[in-house]
Order: structure tokens, then sequence, then C-alpha cells
């Protein structure tokens, strides 16, 4: 079965509020998480969370408004490079790196995987590779935080094998299998926070996890249907989509042996 080991790469801040109605407006943390995922060998990252790059890409210009809206927080030795490094785990031995979508916590630390090739949403990458500027930001997109090289390392989800889900894992049906996982990793569209947004399902000796990425931002949100502030949907990919999304998780949750992550929950 698959092995799933989960790290955290910095965090940024924000109110509680916009990450849940009625919330309050206490500042909370949201960690940028990732998780490493093994089979048989082979080895995937999903996500890279923070890295430097993030914050010399945020420096000046329009981009600094990111910076100033989520201010993010990365200490040394906690980029997955340098988490790697001390774990004694090779970066050439992470075969791919999965990008569940293209926000700038989720991808700041690509350019340290040199080895490494790259698997995401052909739709996400299409729609966001000529962004520059004020267009860019309005996406969480920090185009400098993608490698030169990026189209000659990438493959494309839509072009994976497609497969029928088990019935436990309803409402989900259908999916693409990841290729070398063993048919241990399938990932699934989660439209709605941003384009080409994907998740993952894996099985492991507990059962099945979906890595839901941040098509919800703390589990109030599928689990008691209770939406992110009316403000963040306004820059969301597609809020409608992102309610249904919400909705299938809500019934999956129901699911006692389906374990669901999110990208940052879990800090106060």
């Amino acid at each position: 079965m698959a092995r799933i080991t989960p790290f955290k790469a910095g965090y940024c801040t924000h109110i509680a509020c916009m990450a849940m109605r009625g919330a309050g407006f206490n500042v909370c943390q949201f960690p940028a998480r990732a998780w490493l995922i093994e089979v048989d060998g082979y080895r995937w990252l999903w996500d890279t969370g923070y890295a430097d790059y993030f914050k010399q890409y945020t420096q000046t210009g329009i981009f600094k408004l990111y910076q100033k809206t989520t201010p993010v927080y990365l200490n040394k030795g906690e980029s997955l490079k340098e988490q790697f490094i001390t774990l004694g785990i090779d970066l050439a031995s992470i075969q791919n790196v999965i990008i569940s979508h293209f926000h700038g916590d989720h991808i700041a630390g690509l350019k340290d995987f040199i080895h490494s090739h790259f698997i995401c949403s052909q739709q996400g990458w299409k729609t966001l590779k000529p962004l520059r500027g004020f267009f860019a930001l309005k996406q969480g997109f920090v185009p400098d935080l993608i490698p030169s090289d990026f189209e000659q390392r990438v493959s494309f989800v839509e072009h994976f094998e497609i497969c029928q889900l088990a019935p436990e894992l309803a409402p989900f049906t259908q999916g693409y299998i990841l290729p070398n996982s063993k048919e241990q990793v399938i990932l699934v569209p989660l439209p709605g926070h941003a384009v080409g947004h994907i998740g993952a399902f894996i099985l492991t000796d507990k059962g099945w996890t979906l890595l839901a990425s941040d098509a919800a931002w703390v589990k109030e949100n599928y689990q008691d249907l209770r939406k992110p502030s009316r403000f963040a949907q306004l820059i969301m990919a597609d809020s409608r989509a992102f309610e249904n999304t919400l909705n299938q998780l809500h019934q999956l949750s129901y699911h006692p042996d389906v374990t669901i992550y999110l990208s940052h929950e879990g800090e106060e």
C-alpha cells in the first residue's frame, strides 16, 4: 500500500473569518503543508509549501501585495529542501512533484527540485501561463516561481488513464491513475478554489485518504458546510464550483474509512 508522510513548510497568517464565516477577527496561522507519497520505492511530492523564493519574488512591485495580504513566516531550516537534507532524503529521489494548483504557497519550492518532473492540470497551466502583473496576482500566481524549463518537465493529469473509483469514495466516481502508483494514487478534479485545482485519493494500509488541498480551508467548511467569507469567494476561480466541491466533500466525510486532509488546517 501507499505511504504518505506530512510536512509543513512555513505558514501565513490571516483573520479567522476569511476561512469560515462567523469565526471572528482573531489572526490565525495557516500552515503550508506538503506530503511525500511513496509506492514501492517510487516517490512523489505533493506540493512544496513555502520557500525563500516566495519572499524573493514578492519583495517589490505589485506582488508585494501578496506578501502584505497574507504575511508569510518561514524560518531557517523549514523549507522542504532543507528538511529533506536534514532527514537524509535525496532530492533526486523525488521523481515527480505533483502541483495541486498554482498558488504561491503550493509552488514556492519548485525550483529546489531540479531533478524532478512535474504533474499538474493542463487546464490550470494553460490558463495561468500567459498571465503577468495584476492578472497573475489576482489568480494568486507568481510567474517567477516557475522553473525556466517547466514545460520540458511537465506531464498533464488530463492525459493519464481514467478509472472508476471505489464505491466508498462516492460521490466521486472517476479519476486519473497516477503512473507507477499501481492504482494506489488516483488524481481527481476538485474545482472552484483555483483553475485546474486537483486532489488525490491514496490507498494506504488504513484505507483511503484524500489530499484535498484547498478544496476547503478548515474541516467545518465541508463537515458543517460553514462557508468561507464572501470576500474569499470573490477571489476564487469559480465560487459556485467551490460550493459544489464542498458538498461532495460533505458527502464523502460520512464514509468512516476515508480520511480527508486539507493543506492549511490544523493550527489556531
